[in-house]
């Protein structure tokens, strides 16, 4: 299956950062992370969601999680600065990042917001995170999105 190359590969490119595509089938009424995990044969704790959010100061930021994780919205605002943060509604996050739910990666977004990962990531050989399409996983070094994406890594998520 050849898929069109997403900002997200595109950016990673440039960057000369390696990386696979893993393809997998997209089920309508299971978007979820634990799903995917199970879909392109890793562990839930190696497959990463993006989670868009938005500070009371700072603005719109993105999260970056394990399948198997909570977002805990209080350890993201103090990593982020923010007094208060709170997920976007879902039917802004396209017009914000130009990727749509369950398609959310954390390289290439529309603008360029700060990114978040959780600690988990580091402990990990290889993680999966959206290609920028359903359907698609990246599956990269976490050293290699946190240089692709500028990310800061803290302790954001608590498992579910």
């Amino acid at each position: 299956m050849k898929q069109k190359k997403t900002n997200a590969v595109r950016l990673l490119e440039q960057q000369h950062i390696s990386y696979d595509l893993k393809p997998y089938e997209v089920d309508e009424n299971d978007l979820s992370a634990p799903s995917v995990a199970a879909k392109v044969g890793m562990e839930p704790q190696q497959v990463f969601k993006t989670l868009v959010a938005r500070g009371d100061k700072h603005g719109v930021l993105l999260a970056c999680i394990a399948a198997n994780a909570e977002l805990d919205l209080k350890a993201l605002a103090q990593a982020s600065g923010n007094k208060r943060v709170e997920m976007v509604p879902l039917k802004e996050v396209q017009g914000l990042t130009g990727y749509i739910r369950g398609g959310v990666s954390p390289v290439g977004t529309k603008k360029s917001y700060p990114v978040y990962l959780d600690e988990t990531a580091v402990a990990q050989e290889q993680i999966a995170v959206s290609a920028g399409v359903r359907g698609c996983q990246m599956i990269l070094a976490p050293q290699d999105l946190i240089l692709a994406t500028k990310a800061a890594v803290c302790r954001i998520a608590t498992e579910s």
